[in-house]
């Protein structure tokens, strides 16, 4: 039921972790792991007997919570003791890795869960059975249901789960690889660890670099990171002399784009990979397949020719919308928005996923074009400009504005 992440193959546990496992495969730099294989939560839902809920659409709820309240089999624990002492039982990070997960069609950025500093077996098994649950958590569910798919509990709905040894990255990012050769890599960066840039919480700096080599950047106001404090993860703030200093220099940028190549080449196309820098050395903690391009950045002269009157952000979703803005703050807010409002908001976490599915638009005061509800964005076709500062208070609730995805820029159209 575990399988050595080496070894992990799409079909037995995940693409997710199919893809690491091809990567190790291949030699390049991925923390050491295993994977609670697709068997092991088969083998679950047979012991819960969840095919009684098999007909019941409206107890996909009672599914989740019937998984969260029975414990792991103890075959599983003690496999999973095995495994970790075998890694020397180190902090891990787990990760979901479900059968419609990072495909080409899909990608369910951030719609399941997963775990940073998770340490020994007994937490370790509680991650695993969080993971497996976040199948039928109402996120999953809405975007499941965006794309088409039926959401109740079947043969191919399986969830595996992957850990891995965690690393305390002092620097962290995402990173696209082109579709075609003659446009660039793009990057994002910033300090601690990475589910402040995947999450869109800390609007990071941005790279690219094109097939000449060259190198352009924007530096952007890092204020916040996310690393671990003991069993715990914790934010701080950063350091004012940081806060607007490059997180990495243009000779790492273009190590990180020549790796992107290696990654794409291996994984057969443009890849959409995290990565975190340990002690100088560079990891790869997940790649999956692109399955929006971003739109290209703004030039400084189309900036420029911007009214005064109109806001200006990172363009994050193609398109052009316009709406009733909605100031949404956080879930408390969340019954406020009706089909058709632009959303605007500090940033957007997965968890309001099933809100870019009403949405007509989205704004947010921080995030990078490569966070998860930037791709979400991108996946249902909404236009979305990131990172306007204080957005939630420079807009108004009910007010009519247009913005532009392509060009990331956001204007009012009455008072």
């Amino acid at each position: 039921m575990l399988v050595p992440l080496k070894e992990a193959a799409a079909d037995t546990c995940g693409g997710k972790a199919g893809a690491l496992g091809a990567l190790l495969r291949a030699g390049l730099p991925v923390p050491d792991g295993f994977v609670v294989s697709f068997a092991a939560y088969r083998a679950a839902v047979r012991d819960l007997d969840l095919g009684r809920f098999a007909g019941e659409s409206d107890d996909l709820d009672a599914t989740r919570q019937v998984i969260e309240a029975h414990p792991v089999h103890a075959t599983v624990i003690d496999a999973l003791g095995r495994a970790l002492d075998e890694l020397g039982d180190p902090p891990v990070a787990v990760r979901s890795s479900a059968a419609d997960e990072d495909t080409g069609q899909a990608s369910a950025a951030g719609q399941h869960e997963s775990f940073l500093a998770v340490r020994g077996v007994s937490e370790v098994a509680d991650a695993v059975r969080a993971c497996w649950a976040s199948l039928y958590s109402p996120r999953a569910i809405d975007y499941r249901g965006a794309s088409g798919r039926d959401d109740r509990p079947s043969d191919d709905l399986v969830m595996a789960v992957i850990v891995q040894r965690h690393l305390d990255a002092e620097v962290s990012g995402v990173m696209f690889t082109p579709a075609d050769p003659d446009d660039a890599t793009r990057i994002e960066a910033s300090w601690g660890l990475g589910p402040s840039i995947v999450g869109g919480k800390v609007t990071p700096d941005a790279y690219r670099v094109a097939e000449d080599g060259s190198v352009t950047r924007t530096v952007a106001d890092k204020r916040t990171r996310l690393d671990r404090r003991g069993a715990q993860l914790v934010i701080r703030d950063v350091p004012a002399r940081a806060r607007d200093q490059p997180t990495i220099d243009d000779a790492t940028v273009t190590q990180l784009a020549k790796l992107g190549k290696e990654i794409a080449g291996v994984l057969g196309g443009p890849q959409d990979i995290e990565w975190a820098i340990v002690d100088g050395r560079t990891w790869v903690l997940q790649a999956r397949p692109v399955t929006a391009a971003p739109p290209p950045p703004t030039s400084p002269s189309s900036a420029s020719d911007t009214p005064a009157a109109t806001l200006t952000g990172t363009p994050g979703s193609h398109g052009t919308v316009t709406g009733t803005a909605r100031i949404v703050r956080g879930p408390g807010d969340f019954a406020r928005v009706r089909p058709g409002d632009i959303l605007v908001c500090p940033f957007t976490d997965p968890a309001w996923t099933p809100l870019l599915r009403i949405a007509a638009g989205v704004v947010t005061e921080t995030g990078g074009v490569l966070s998860h509800a930037a791709i979400v964005a991108r996946e249902h076709a909404i236009p979305a400009v990131l990172g306007i500062p204080n957005a939630t208070s420079r807009l108004h609730d009910d007010t009519v504005i247009t913005i532009d995805g392509t060009t990331g820029t956001v204007t009012a159209t009455n008072a």
